[in-house]
């Protein structure tokens, strides 16, 4: 009988994340059957998808109360598959929203809940930690001050570093590409994100300061990076009447060849480190979303660049700062070199210290096959 994995990654990064981590538990482990929801990574992995990211990756309370409907009914349909399945061990990848709710379903199941990348329940939440060392086995934490936050809950937590480190790092060796830019100088990207209410938020303010830009560099090159092509048809109408490119699934290319770049707060702005591209991290969400958030978020900073390096970093522009005019005022002493630009980069450097040695996702996948093995129940 083949070992059944059940794996739940709701956005783009966790399927980005879920599908390394696959790859590298095969060559630890050997074959296993592995289904659940995700993206197209996981699913090129060999993954049986229940649900695709294209249709999960939803964020705001707003919003979320909105698509009520849909996650009740995807998480019957994961509790039904489970009883007909009864899989060996439960990968959780990010999205507490949902995965928090089904760790509880999974536990009271006799399933065993290997969680992969921990939730922000250190941001908002903290409530849920108790609940949440309690129907989670293990926990696999890719932050190092993640496990300080569950000390004295019983709950196993293991920092196994950044899997960024070993993705991107290694690009820096290599030259940046040159051929995905419009020609011109200095070269600005806009990185709007991968959710579509997200960057129907997002990307007018981004579009607005980039012609406030061309104002002051007439010959700039602006690129809008689209997480993925199934995206075009949304950003494609939006950026056409400001003579905008878009270029779709190369965002680290981008990223490593522009000088610099407007962000979309979350992974992103983790690569737009690594990657050493200075940025301005932007954020939108619906007013209601964004009044209740404000009330349960208690981090100073909402990037995760700024969250690593636990200083800002990087300047951040949320809600009613995301004005086409902050957001032009904000990367002009990027655009060049200077004491603002060298700053970031140097604390760049810091964010890269914190964020571990490589071998982040073989460690993730070692802890896996150990929970996997039936000497560790």
């Amino acid at each position: 009988m083949s070992t059944s994995l059940l794996m739940v990654a709701g956005e783009l990064s966790g399927d980005l994340h879920a599908a390394a981590l696959l790859a590298a538990l095969r060559e630890q482990y050997g074959a296993l059957e592995a289904w659940g929801v995700g993206g197209d990574r996981m699913a090129a992995q060999g993954v049986r998808l229940l649900a695709h990211v294209r249709d999960t990756a939803i964020m705001g309370f707003v919003e979320v109360v909105r698509h009520l409907g849909f996650f009740l009914r995807l998480r019957r349909t994961v509790l039904d598959e489970v009883r007909r399945r009864r899989p060996n061990l439960a990968v959780l990848v990010d999205y507490p929203g949902f995965n928090l709710r089904l760790a509880r379903d999974l536990h009271r199941l006799g399933v065993r809940v290997v969680y992969f990348i921990c939730p922000q329940v250190w941001a908002w939440h903290r409530s849920r930690i108790p609940a949440m060392a309690r129907c989670v086995d293990r926990l696999i934490a890719i932050f190092p001050f993640e496990p300080e936050v569950f000390r004295g809950t019983g709950l196993r937590v293991d920092f196994v570093g950044h899997p960024f480190v070993d993705q991107l790092v290694p690009l820096l060796d290599a030259p940046p590409p040159v051929d995905l830019w419009p020609p011109g100088t200095p070269r600005v990207a806009l990185l709007p994100g991968s959710r579509r209410q997200e960057i129907r938020r997002i990307l007018p303010p981004m579009l607005g300061a980039a012609e406030l830009v061309r104002r002051c560099w007439p010959d700039a090159a602006v690129l809008i990076a689209a997480a993925e092509p199934a995206l075009l048809d949304l950003l494609g109408p939006s950026a056409q009447p400001h003579g905008v490119a878009i270029v779709a699934g190369r965002t680290r290319d981008i990223l490593r060849s522009a000088d610099a770049a407007w962000v979309a707060s979350g992974t992103a702005t983790v690569e737009a480190a690594l990657l050493r591209c200075p940025q301005v991290i932007v954020y939108r969400a619906h007013p209601l979303s964004y009044q209740i958030g404000r009330r349960l978020v208690r981090v100073p900073f909402i990037g995760m660049a700024n969250l690593i390096a636990g200083e800002r970093v990087c300047a951040e522009r949320i809600q009613h700062e995301a004005t086409p005019d902050a957001l032009a005022a904000a990367i002009h002493p990027l655009l060049e070199d200077g004491p603002v630009r060298r700053a970031m980069l140097a604390g760049y450097d810091r964010i890269r210290e914190r964020l571990g040695p490589p071998g982040a996702v073989a460690r993730a996948a070692a802890i896996v096959a150990e929970e996997l093995s039936p000497r560790s129940h």
